[in-house]
């Protein structure tokens, strides 16, 4: 700057015109604060780098993030579907008719309040049910096949279930029910476990994100360090120099995390879009029960963009904290 290598040359004839010259470096200084002049380039390589990666730090928090609520979602719909359905199983016995156990065990469940409906499977059904594991083909006269019972529960009035399986254990030898509370209970671990895996993975993504700011930040300082000790020097306000950094970190993190949250939302869309092919096969049903149908719902759209905003707010205020200490060891 002309102003402050005018004033050096000044200083060095005299006290007096070095007076004269600070003047004028307070007068350039004012009329700078007055302007908001960028002490910061507004466009870098480093950063364009920094916009890089913050761009890919929003897209990996982001996609952590929707993977962690499509899970958690399609958790609670599997829980809900399990919870709302019990079984009895009618294990043949000797001596025994299975159909007329089979009868009874309906005509009890169907007596207990909380109870919707009652299906028992036929002999033939129960059969097609192991098929999957023994394959097609076979005779499964001979194999003392079970009769499943399915009874669906309903949501307001709670159903009694030791009462219920006390009462078929006097009626029906060979009878048990299942109210799936273990499969609940490793569905409640599952989706627990993988919300504490995306909350750590969030966590380290972030702390690599501001990692990243911080060097960018030292990097802008050092290349602008004689303007910034001048400025500090002749009594320019900390605020006013940690705001120019600010905003323009806070510029870069906001672009970078627009550019990394649409990357995620296309990510989501194209994942759906794969799903939707998939949906008549084998696998593509698998992945449906078990992840949902990776469509997009307010909630992720929600959280993409409150991960957006926040990591730019995040580098912005990394990069004020950061030169605020560096003024703080220059006074």
């Amino acid at each position: 700057m002309s102003i402050f290598s005018g004033g050096r040359a000044q200083a060095s004839a005299g006290n007096g015109r070095q007076l004269n010259s600070r003047g004028t470096i307070r007068l350039g200084l004012q009329r700078g604060l007055k302007s908001e002049m960028a002490l910061v380039p507004e466009a870098s390589i480093a950063g364009r780098a920094l916009v890089t990666v913050v761009a890919i730090m929003t897209f990996l928090a982001s996609l952590t993030a929707g993977a962690a609520i499509l899970i958690s979602d399609a958790s609670r719909g599997w829980q809900d579907e399990i919870a709302r359905e019990m079984t009895i199983q009618i294990r043949p016995t000797a001596g025994r008719d299975l159909d007329a156990d089979s009868a009874k065990a309906v005509e009890l469940a169907r007596a207990m309040p909380g109870v919707v409906s009652v299906r028992a499977y036929t002999k033939a059904q129960s059969e097609e049910l192991l098929q999957p594991w023994l394959g097609s083909g076979l005779d499964l006269s001979e194999l003392p096949v079970p009769r499943l019972i399915v009874v669906a529960l309903d949501k307001e009035e709670r159903l009694d279930i030791a009462v219920l399986r006390k009462r078929l254990s006097g009626a029906i030898p060979g009878s048990s029910v299942d109210d799936h509370r273990l499969w609940l209970e490793r569905l409640a671990i599952m989706a627990k476990s993988v919300v504490f895996a995306a909350a750590v993975i969030f966590t380290l993504v972030l702390a690599a994100m501001i990692l990243a700011v911080a060097f960018a930040t030292q990097g802008a300082m050092a290349g602008n360090r004689e303007i910034i000790e001048i400025l500090h020097f002749v009594g320019a306000a900390d605020s006013y120099i940690s705001r120019q950094f600010q905003r323009h970190f806070f510029q870069l993190g906001l672009r970078g995390g627009a550019i990394g949250g649409g990357l995620a939302i296309l990510a989501f869309f194209a994942s759906a879009t794969v799903a939707a092919w998939l949906r008549a096969t084998p696998g593509g049903d698998q992945l449906e029960a078990i992840f949902g149908d990776f469509s997009l719902g307010w909630n992720i759209y929600v959280a993409i963009a409150f991960i957006a905003a926040g990591i730019a707010i995040v580098t912005g205020f990394v990069s004020r904290v950061i030169v605020f200490r560096h003024l703080r060891d220059l006074s």
